[in-house]
């Protein structure tokens, strides 16, 4: 069986290190690569549904669109694939965030190549969460008492988008939230399908889960 992963990092080095080392055994493909999450998110709306990664290895500290986000938006958007944060951080809040954003698993980049590779399997054949024995610990340490943190809830739609969408999916139509907000229908269609677009979504299900997880429905 071949394991189709994407690999995602803005350094081209660790990409083309990590390419050369994890598909040396042939059981790996890596179906694309891309340099941040917005990237990421373009090239997978690119990708036939049926070639699209099983996995997909996640930095977080990329500019543009950072992981936590892209995986924030494409674990709606692409809910087939699973992902696996690759990255440097092992704090709490990265952890925790990672994990709220929708990631499976959380990998530290000085793992050894064999443990990565194992991670991919476990998440396709066997369902599982692969984290670091470092990670683990943690996270277990915040089962019960996730950390406080200051940092703000990442939102990709503006606020005036945010106050759309939260009454779209309470269930009002284009003329209800028309009307509560002051603006034309034709205005609250083209917010939502700015919404749609910046969401990388195609209907209201997948709105509805986008703004269950930000906690606003």
């Amino acid at each position: 069986m071949t394991y189709r992963i994407v690999i995602v990092d803005d350094k081209s080095i660790n990409i083309h290190s990590l390419i050369d080392k994890i598909t040396f055994s042939k059981e790996i493909e890596v179906v694309f690569t891309a340099a941040n999450g917005r990237d990421f998110l373009e090239k997978m709306k690119e990708t036939p549904v049926e070639q699209q990664p099983q996995v997909v290895l996640m930095d977080i500290d990329m500019p543009v669109m950072n992981g936590i986000e892209a995986v924030t938006i494409a674990s709606i958007a692409f809910p087939a694939t699973q992902y696996v944060m690759l990255t440097v951080f092992d704090d709490d809040d990265k952890i925790f965030e990672a994990i709220k954003a929708g990631a499976v698993g959380y990998l530290l980049k000085d793992e050894k190549i064999a443990d990565i590779r194992d991670a991919i399997i476990e998440v396709v054949d066997l369902g599982g969460a692969p984290m670091s024995p470092r990670i683990a610990r943690k996270a277990l340490k915040f089962l019960t008492s996730p950390p406080k943190t200051s940092s703000p809830i990442f939102s990709p739609i503006s606020e005036r988008e945010t106050e759309i969408l939260s009454l779209f999916v309470q269930g009002l139509d284009y003329k209800e939230v028309a009307d509560k907000l002051f603006l034309s229908p034709h205005t609250v269609r083209r917010h939502i399908a700015n919404i749609y677009q910046k969401l990388h979504i195609s209907n209201k299900t997948q709105a509805l889960q986008f703004a269950q997880k930000m906690g606003w429905a």
